[in-house]
């Protein structure tokens, strides 16, 4: 997983920005409303609908691969005390669940960001908050799935580069401490670099973006957003 978009004719590809926003919303939501294993077994199923929908597989999910050990760890912190009994099973349960709400929502931001060109997305939210709030916002937006991958490959050079020089022979502590100095570097060497881009190419606030339009298939897909932001409201009201 390149966490980049991929041009397909797939039903996600296929719907407005807009409509995904939506079930984002109402999936992150009912996700945090319905914490019994029941309820996230339904969602599992929803989380895997939407990256089938978008044309990926479990490889795509390899992207978020640094927050995995997150996740994974957080039920054994949670669990363990510092005395008797040492380690408590239902605190580590509670945990446990929450790592894998999460993990369902990485899932669904897996097939949006598969699914969807920047420039709708930046395109979405101009248009749904109006005023330059929502141009500021769709430009925020624009720039974080724009640059992500250009962060991530440039640790991924610097972590080889320091390979290459006999770096991993270097206690664990020193090779982490080159790479994030060079990567840090790289960020802000693109973000100067974006500054000056932004000045030669005259930025705007009133860009021309694409023309988005609501098609037949994106009103059941309205309805299902709607439908988990409703029963997430109502279950915790």
């Amino acid at each position: 997983m390149t966490l980049e978009y991929v041009p397909g004719d797939s039903l996600a590809h296929r719907l407005d920005p807009r409509t995904k926003l939506l079930v984002q919303i109402g999936f992150a939501a009912a996700a945090y409303a319905h914490t019994t294993p029941r309820g996230l077994a339904v969602l599992t199923l929803l989380a895997g609908g939407s990256l089938w929908a978008a044309d990926g597989d479990p490889v795509d999910l390899w992207g978020y691969r640094f927050a995995l050990p997150v996740l994974l760890a957080a039920p054994l912190v949670a669990g363990a005390t510092l005395g008797t009994p040492w380690f408590r099973v239902a605190r580590a349960e509670t945990a446990a669940l929450a790592s894998y709400r999460v993990l369902l929502l990485l899932v669904v931001a897996a097939a949006y960001v598969r699914s969807t060109p920047v420039r709708d997305s930046r395109a979405a939210i101009h248009h749904t908050v109006p005023g330059r709030i929502g141009a500021f916002l769709g430009v925020g937006v624009a720039l974080v799935f724009r640059f992500l991958p250009l962060l991530r490959r440039d640790l991924l050079a610097a972590r080889e580069a320091v390979h290459v020089r006999g770096g991993d022979r270097l206690p664990v502590h020193e090779r982490m401490r080159l790479i994030a100095v060079a990567g840090t570097n790289r960020a802000f060497g693109r973000a100067d670099r974006l500054g000056t881009a932004l000045a030669a190419r005259c930025f705007a606030w009133n860009p021309t973006l694409p023309r988005l339009a609501f098609r037949r298939a994106d009103y059941p897909v309205l309805a299902l957003g709607a439908g988990l932001l409703a029963t997430a409201v109502a279950t915790t009201v």
